[in-house]
């Protein structure tokens, strides 16, 4: 028992001895937990997400993009180098396509969906959907226009499908390609833009248009001012996403580059809108052959219709 208690007394001196040099010195006994006020404490943590914040990025979801480069990546002529694409769930498809249909302002699409797990899986399925919706989507609303006509016979399309499927699949990868190189391209010039892989770019714009397979459905109504109505609401949904996504990329380049990039990207989308509901669903009727009708006099005469 001696030890301890020489111990004991030998701390307190030592305390005895601070506080004669120091009065307003604290001591505290390593034997007991240190005890952190309320403010302090709370301080503490708030400097600590500020710093978690200031790491992984402005947004939440910035804190996935640490795990992005855990992955390991197997070599391109390998079956696994692609099965990376697909692998998705249920949950985060739709919480991308969630996302691409109501834009949040403000936030980052890649970084907030995409950065992650970035996928074709999502792509290509809205890609193939979006292009049988618009073509039987098409072939129904020929099919309600001239509904009644007695000369109108009904013939499915069936090259729609591959006019649509070549025009979708053809946006939805040589833009985003086109679109990639040019980022590159500045970003050699100007080394503080933002830089988006390919997959990215790819990802976002298959997401984006998600929101035309509803439309396309809803096209069917055989009135133009509600065909057009829709395809304006749909395209500034969808339009905002790319906007937000692509607008941070190149905004500290040059202004009038800036600018003109993002008015590209603005137009060839509304392009791609305008001429799917153009030759799909706003075709001019075509004149059918009128049937000839015998007149009593013996010759046949013709009956125009149009």
């Amino acid at each position: 028992l001696a030890s301890p208690v020489m111990y004991l007394f030998a701390e307190f001196d030592d305390a005895a001895n601070l506080l004669a040099a120091n009065p307003d010195a604290t001591t505290i006994s390593i034997d007991e937990p240190v005890e952190i006020p309320k403010n302090q404490r709370g301080r503490l943590q708030e400097t600590g997400r500020e710093e978690d914040d200031e790491l992984l990025g402005t947004d939440d979801s910035d804190k996935t993009e640490l795990l992005a480069g855990q992955k390991k990546s197997a070599p391109f002529w390998t079956f696994e180098y692609y099965q990376t694409f697909f692998d998705v769930d249920t949950y985060q498809v739709l919480d991308r396509i969630k996302g691409s249909v109501f834009p949040v302002p403000g936030k980052n699409f890649v970084r907030l969906y995409i950065r992650s797990n970035p996928d074709l899986y999502g792509p290509f399925w809205i890609c193939a959907t979006l292009v049988f919706t618009i073509a039987v989507s098409g072939n129904l609303s020929n099919f309600f226009i001239h509904l009644g006509k007695p000369t109108y016979r009904y013939v499915p399309e069936f090259r729609k499908v591959s006019i649509a499927a070549t025009t979708i699949y053809a946006y939805a990868w040589l833009v985003p390609l086109a679109l990639w190189g040019f980022l590159m391209w500045r970003n050699s010039k100007v080394m503080n833009i933002v830089s988006y892989s390919f997959l990215e770019i790819v990802c976002v714009y298959g997401y984006s248009l998600f929101v035309y397979i509803p439309t396309a459905i809803l096209w069917i109504i055989p009135q133009k001012v509600v065909r057009w109505v829709l395809m304006v609401f749909s395209l500034c949904l969808s339009g905002s996403v790319l906007v937000m996504t692509f607008w941070p990329a190149v905004r500290d380049d040059n202004r009038r580059i800036a600018l003109a990039t993002v008015v590209t990207i603005v137009l060839l989308h509304a392009l791609l809108a305008v001429g799917c509901l153009a030759y799909f669903f706003d075709a001019p009727e075509l004149d059918f052959p009128a049937p000839t009708i015998p007149t009593y006099n013996g010759t046949i005469g013709i009956t125009k219709s149009h």
